[in-house]
């Protein structure tokens, strides 16, 4: 043990120098990262409370709206028939919430167990210029252009 083996050409003596300061840089990342991760969180955390609240102050107001629809209606019709058009109008505004939420595409939601009905088989193109889906000279099929009008032939009237 003269001192040769701390300053050999191998760098052998350069490793726990190398292997410390490698610690330090991941150490120093991995604090960096989870701090910046920790403050990410706090900001979605606030956004999520706020939307929350907003929900409830949302459900609230519906509520009264309703109530104001059902007392402004018991004024020309029975108390239960008012409840009942209040009722039928959230009920098809439920309906009709339910219906944009859902995605419009070939295959019912994922675990429903729906399906919407195949496409028909596509039919021999005939002359149509409707420019309605699913017609002849729909999407993707250019329409033929319309026919003229036939005369009839001289001497082959009916």
């Amino acid at each position: 043990m003269t001192g040769f083996e701390k300053t050999t050409p191998t760098g052998l003596a350069r490793q726990p120098l190398d292997k410390a300061l490698t610690d330090e840089l991941v150490r120093t990342v991995r604090e960096e990262l989870r701090a910046e991760l920790r403050e990410q969180t706090k900001r979605q955390r606030r956004k999520a409370t706020l939307y929350a609240a907003s929900g409830a102050a949302a459900l609230y107001a519906g509520a009264a709206v309703a109530l104001a629809v059902g007392l402004a209606l018991t004024l020309g019709l029975p108390d239960w028939a008012a409840a009942l058009v209040v009722a039928v109008l959230l009920g098809l505004a439920a309906v009709l919430l339910r219906g944009a939420a859902h995605p419009r595409s070939g295959q019912g939601a994922p675990g429903t167990g729906r399906q919407d009905a195949p496409a028909a088989p596509a039919a021999a193109p005939s002359p149509s210029a409707s420019g309605v889906p699913g017609a002849p000279g729909g999407p993707g099929i250019p329409a033929p252009p319309p026919m003229p009008p036939s005369t009839p032939a001289p001497g082959g009237g009916r």
